[in-house]
């Protein structure tokens, strides 16, 4: 089957799931500045893990951008990844409403390495369905990128036990990497032209 049908499921999943964040921040009651303080841990685990959403979204379109069908375990490894991306809300709200403690962070982490696992997985089912010679095959041949990342979301978690905002720091590192969509992609997608 085509990946139209799988790519406009994630788009919309995705859409949810930032809505249900923005949704969670609550107004303040007064009009001043100082009634904003309060909501800044809240913003700002929310920018975190809007730019982390935003990067799958782009990702997750260039990567099936290279595909060319999908199959049944394909089907089955993107609700994986969307079943991670899902507990977004949740892990972002525990963790602004608790002005970043360590448990929501560690929490936060572990949510970060399992989408990137998933995403990883998604990627090997694709290569996997498209043959070691497909084009997607060629783009992740030694996939190091997300090697480092999911070595980074441990580490994350490791550090987040004795500094929790010093691991956050490296989980914004990690999005900024990915933000920009993978060039591997966009490379020989051109090549194909």
């Amino acid at each position: 089957m085509k990946t139209g049908r799988l790519e406009a499921f994630s788009d919309g999943v995705l859409a949810i799931i930032i809505t249900i964040m923005v949704l969670d921040m609550k107004i303040p009651e007064g009009t001043s500045f100082e009634d904003l303080k309060p909501t800044i841990p809240i913003f700002l685990t929310y920018t975190l893990s809007y730019i982390h959403l935003a990067m799958y979204w782009n990702n997750h379109h260039h990567l099936l951008q290279a595909a060319t069908k999908v199959n049944g375990v394909i089907l089955w490894a993107n609700l994986n990844l969307l079943f991670w991306l899902s507990l977004f809300p949740f892990v972002t709200s525990w963790m602004g409403k608790n002005h970043l403690e360590r448990t929501p962070i560690i929490l936060y982490g572990i949510v970060l390495f399992m989408a990137a696992l998933a995403f990883k997985i998604l990627v090997l089912c694709l290569v996997k369905n498209e043959g070691e010679h497909s084009t997607i095959a060629k783009i992740y041949n030694n996939d190091q990128k997300s090697n480092i990342t999911l070595l980074s979301y441990i580490i994350g978690i490791v550090i987040s036990i004795f500094h929790p905002i010093t691991s956050l720091i490296l989980y914004l590192c990690m999005a900024l990497i990915w933000i920009k969509p993978d060039p591997r992609i966009e490379k020989v997608l051109k090549e194909l032209e």
